[in-house]
């Protein structure tokens, strides 16, 4: 063999890297957005894809779409992530379904603006902190526990550029995200060595949500980022498909800022 030449254990690995074949991913908030984009990223890696959200229809919608585009196995569930029940339930659904999860995206969450910090009420703090961290907590520690027990997995919780520098006008969704990253970290102790959790960080990505900014902030979320625009939901898939495989086999409890280099910075 040439002295240049990798073995062939290597070669076949380099090859298939960044295969899912065989693996099962759930992703919530799956139907739109940055989920939707990951669940095509996932199935056409070979992973048989759960599409997870609050509407059945538009699960069912994603799913049939992701099917036939790739022939993968794919299942749709309603899931309030907020609620513990439908959690349990969406856990139950899985296991019972497929078998087995090798993969959790965490990526459901919603951040609706609000007039002003004294108007916040007792309802929306509760309702941004449920969905945002309640479920990714209780779906994390299921789906850890069952990885743990049967092999391994991954963990991806989708958070926010901004749980680290919080905006006075998101401040709700950017405390709960922050408490996602802090989840990321103490998961990926909890249930190491076998299950891998780290955390992708976008910053403003160009989805129905951004289409009602205020005027000005699509601006501002460009003003000062190298690559010059904001995020496209198929931004993402990359580095979920990189994090869910043996691609990223020694990479866990990491916080992966994807945002055009924004908030780049050395630490």
């Amino acid at each position: 063999m040439n002295e240049t030449t990798p073995p062939a254990s290597h070669r076949l690995r380099g090859a298939g890297i960044f295969d899912l074949t065989g693996k099962v991913a759930v992703v919530t908030g799956g139907s739109r957005g940055i989920g939707r984009a990951i669940a095509q990223g996932f199935a056409e890696a070979g992973a048989a894809v759960v599409i997870a959200s609050r509407k059945a229809a538009a699960c069912e919608q994603a799913a049939e779409e992701i099917r036939s585009a790739t022939g993968v196995s794919t299942a749709a569930v309603a899931c309030h992530v907020g609620r513990w029940a439908d959690c349990d339930a969406l856990v139950e659904r899985v296991i019972a379904e497929f078998g087995h999860c090798d993969i959790l995206v965490n990526n459901a969450g919603m951040s609706p603006r609000y007039p002003s910090l004294t108007e916040v009420s007792e309802e929306y703090y509760d309702k941004v902190s449920s969905v945002n961290l309640k479920g990714p907590f209780r779906l994390g520690a299921l789906f850890g526990d069952h990885m743990a027990r049967n092999g391994g997995g991954s963990i991806i919780n989708v958070s926010t550029i901004g749980s680290l520098r919080p905006g006075a006008d998101e401040l709700v969704y950017a405390c709960a995200k922050a408490g996602l990253n802090a989840l990321t970290i103490g998961l990926a102790e909890a249930y190491g060595p076998t299950v891998r959790v780290n955390a992708i960080l976008p910053g403003g990505v160009a989805t129905d949500i951004a289409a009602n900014w205020p005027p000005g902030v699509m601006e501002q979320a460009i003003d000062g980022t190298p690559l010059q625009r904001i995020g496209r939901p198929e931004d993402f898939i990359g580095a979920a498909t990189w994090l869910a495989g043996d691609a990223a086999a020694f990479v866990t409890g990491e916080l992966i800022r994807v945002d055009g280099g924004r908030y780049r910075q050395t630490s």
